[in-house]
């Protein structure tokens, strides 16, 4: 048994397809197919059923899928550690970054870390807590950011902890007040964010403690829609403050959440007891050296 034919059917089953496993993969069909059937072979069991429209796993493909993901991250770990070897002049770093706020907290940031480590290989993705939790876990990224979690799974460095504003449309009645409580908004459309954002979860639980049921007024992930929509006049939303900041302009309001205190405690998570890199280190490291309030 393989590395290679593990990869190739974990993609296959990740994929849903030969042809798109290929893809991925930068290899031939046929490649992939022959690497898979001498997977069956030497285990001497049907993993796929090919017989319908859709490939689906067999009762022992769910078996060696599931060994198979963790012998893969075991080779990932393998190589990193030996990376760290040769002292940062080579090796890569799986970074996950918050989709809301990566321009106005972490591009500075970022462009630093490359100019100390040009030979680090960075795999960057953007994406909401629990995109990041859910590739933390499965070992697809080795650090991510987002809010802080309440899972034994992760140890986590904090790095920020920002009150929440409301953007509200300059006409809107409470857009001159200094402060405002949530409970005041119960009757105004209420701008969301992705449902792959704790953040959401946190804002519609607080309304519901606050006695009303939110008004959906739309749903991003992108600041800049969310700012464009509340000057359009389609609704308020609530933003960290680092961020509400950046999109005040003619015909948006910024103004202070007085009850409850909301907040968007970013911090970055790894797996419990994993390895981190030295290159996984470097950047928290660099994440203390800069805290919020400081730019490289």
């Amino acid at each position: 048994m393989e590395f290679r034919q593990l990869r190739s059917f974990v993609e296959v089953v990740r994929q849903g397809s030969f042809t798109q496993a290929a893809v991925h993969l930068h290899a031939s069909q046929s490649a992939i197919s022959k690497q898979v059937a001498q997977l069956e072979q030497r285990l001497h069991v049907q993993l796929l059923d090919r017989s319908g429209p859709r490939l689906q796993l067999t009762a022992a493909g769910e078996v060696v899928l599931r060994r198979a993901e963790d012998m893969l991250r075991l080779q990932r770990e393998l190589h990193t550690e030996l990376d760290d070897l040769s002292q940062m002049n080579r090796g890569e770093l799986r970074l996950g970054l918050p989709l809301l706020g990566a321009d106005a907290l972490f591009a500075g940031r970022f462009a630093e870390y490359r100019r100390r480590y040009p030979n680090i290989e960075v795999h960057l993705v953007e994406g909401g807590t629990k995109t990041m939790e859910e590739l933390v876990r499965a070992g697809e990224l080795e650090l991510g950011g987002g809010l802080t979690p309440g899972d034994a799974d992760f140890d986590w460095q904090p790095f920020c902890n920002e009150p929440l504003d409301a953007l509200l449309p300059a006409s809107h009645p409470l857009a001159n007040r200094s402060s405002l409580s949530l409970v005041e908004l119960a009757d105004t459309p209420f701008l969301l964010y992705q449902q792959s954002f704790t953040l959401n979860d946190r804002l519609l639980r607080a309304c519901r403690e606050a006695g009303f049921e939110p008004r959906e007024g739309g749903r991003s992930g992108q600041a800049d829609f969310l700012g464009a929509l509340v000057a359009a006049g389609q609704g308020v939303v609530l933003l960290p403050r680092v961020v509400a900041r950046d999109l005040e302009r003619p015909g948006v309001a910024r103004v202070e959440l007085r009850e409850p205190d909301l907040r968007w405690d970013i911090c970055f998570i790894w797996r419990r007891g994993a390895y981190l890199s030295r290159a996984a280190q470097a950047w928290l490291e660099l994440m203390k050296e800069y805290p919020l309030d400081e730019e490289p």
